[in-house]
């Protein structure tokens, strides 16, 4: 295996990071136990900032970018892995201080990476992917929490277009509840209607500043955007709910009151999808394979190839791509 291979990698160039594709081969690799052959990885928000340059992702340089992969094992050092095993890897790191998945090998830790589900194939775990999968940690805590279970009021979904978005409303339709999707996208109305959205609200009219505490119109939500929009989600989720926040589109700030906790009782549940422990991370492939309409997938996600991710990178960051991105990283 001295062949060259192709690998999109972020490199320095003047002090700024860029993404270009590099020649490798298997000894250029880092020294971990198990080598994966790649077969698909995805392209998530964060993938794109990485690749496009406008967010600093990698903190070590160069790196391989890509935190999603799956595909087959090659060699192993490890009890837990043999040659063949399929396996699935997300977030560890990957893309920030290990190297990541835009690459046809890589190796990795064997605590890194689980059985590829039996009710997937390894195109459709990249269809999930990280933003699916997060989707599913974010459902499991607001069940965990409880108030959704009463079902009197919808559940809310914000970036709903997103992956995280459009795989939160496919499991949350799934599982009975009503769900609204925040969008700025109208669209993709038919598009989220037919993963079972019900109800649509602007984005815009949660950018704005609002009150320390509105109408309580959600039992619950997914949130994906952060800063004004989480503080409005939760001014507006009513008394005992709670918001699972994954993400922060809209900026790293949360220009809210405590308010909503202290009078209401809702709570805010952070999701952590890059080092969540394996019984979380089986937990939520369960529920996607319990509750995920495997149809969904062909509506949610698309394949292109590795040679065009640094478009697709610019695209995600623009807010212009719906749903996943399965990127084939032979092509």
């Amino acid at each position: 295996m001295t062949d060259p291979f192709r690998a999109l990698m972020i490199v320095d160039q003047d002090g700024k990071p860029k993404a270009e594709f590099r020649e490798l081969t298997i000894a250029d690799l880092p020294d971990y136990d198990v080598l994966v052959e790649i077969a698909y990885s995805t392209l998530n928000y964060k993938d794109g900032l990485a690749v496009s340059g406008k967010g600093r992702i990698a903190r070590r340089l160069p790196m391989v970018a890509g935190i999603d992969m799956a595909g087959t094992v090659v060699e192993s050092r490890s009890p837990d892995w043999k040659p063949g095993d399929k396996v699935v890897a997300n977030g560890w790191g990957m893309s920030e201080t290990e190297w990541g998945a835009y690459s046809l090998y890589q190796r990795v830790k064997p605590e890194w990476l689980i059985r590829l589900p039996e009710a997937f194939d390894i195109k459709a775990t990249m269809a999930i992917g990280t933003a699916g999968y997060t989707a599913a940690l974010c459902v499991d805590a607001l069940e965990d929490w409880g108030r959704i279970a009463a079902k009197d009021l919808p559940v809310l979904v914000t970036g709903a277009a997103g992956g995280v978005g459009s795989t939160a409303i496919s499991l949350l339709s799934a599982k009975g509840y009503e769900v609204t999707a925040s969008t700025g996208r109208p669209d993709t109305h038919d598009y989220l209607k037919s993963l079972g959205a019900s109800g649509f609200i602007d984005r815009s009219s949660l950018t704005e500043k609002g009150k320390p505490l509105d109408k309580e119109r959600f039992a619950g939500a997914v949130d994906t955007v952060g800063s004004t929009t989480l503080a409005n989600v939760l001014a507006q989720t009513a008394y005992g709910g709670a918001v699972a926040a994954c993400g922060l589109a809209g900026g790293m700030d949360l220009p809210a009151t405590v308010a909503p906790h202290i009078l209401r009782g809702v709570a805010l549940i952070g999701i952590d999808s890059v080092m969540a422990p394996l019984a979380k991370r089986e937990r939520a492939w369960k529920t996607l394979a319990d509750h995920l309409d495997k149809a969904h997938l062909d509506r949610i996600a698309r394949v292109e190839p590795l040679s065009d991710l640094p478009k697709l990178a610019e695209e995600i960051v623009a807010g212009r791509i719906r749903g996943r991105v399965v990127i084939d990283v032979k092509a």
